[in-house]
């Protein structure tokens, strides 16, 4: 079987999230390491420009990737841009390490997605930004159950089993919930055409 991977050496760029997807689907570390390659220095950047100091921001990037690598399988390709997930995996881990080091109580706000200086992110921020808008506009148009649930979901990286805990319900329950907003999620993006109703 041929590889599905584009050349490395920058005369065709990969398609991200199909790289993304082809490591959800096999382990493909070929894949992963095109998208090592390319967002790892791009999300220290990224965290550096949030204020996280050498060597944290090594050690915060590296868990970023490895996020990456453990849940591929979360990322939709018709919900966000490969940016706009690995950046928000990110901005997750950063509020994280705040903290656990400084013992505040850090929250999810669009200051993390702007510079400390206030001047312009990188184009790919950017749209990684606004695409998170419209995802956020989106989540506010479904009922509130479904939009809890897809926050702590998407925006917070939690697995179906520590949602169900979390919120004291049957697994089962929380998978068709998240299903039934995915798929409205999708429509109202521009993406996917089924709905599915919860049992």
């Amino acid at each position: 079987m041929e590889s599905q991977h584009q050349p490395a050496d920058g005369t065709a760029p990969p398609d991200l999230a199909l790289l993304i997807e082809q490591v959800a689907a096999s382990g493909d570390r070929e894949a992963f390491a095109l998208l090592f390659r390319h967002f790892a220095p791009k999300v220290k950047s990224y965290l550096r420009r949030l204020g996280v100091a050498d060597p944290a921001a090594d050690d915060l990037c590296q868990e970023v990737m490895l996020s990456v690598w453990r849940r591929a399988g979360q990322y939709d390709r018709r919900l966000a841009s490969p940016a706009t997930w690995i950046y928000t995996i990110a901005r997750n881990r950063r509020i994280d390490l705040l903290r656990r080091d400084r013992g505040t109580e850090a929250e999810l706000d669009e200051r993390a997605l702007e510079e400390p200086d206030g001047q312009p992110l990188g184009d790919e921020i950017v749209a990684a930004r606004q695409m998170r808008e419209r995802m956020l506009e989106a989540v506010a148009t479904l009922p509130p159950e479904q939009a809890r649930l897809l926050k702590i979901f998407y925006f917070e990286e939690k697995s179906h089993s520590a949602i169900a805990e979390e919120m004291a319900l049957p697994l089962g329950t929380v998978k068709s919930r998240l299903r039934l907003a995915l798929g409205k999620m999708r429509t109202l993006i521009g993406g996917g055409q089924g709905q599915e109703s919860e049992p």
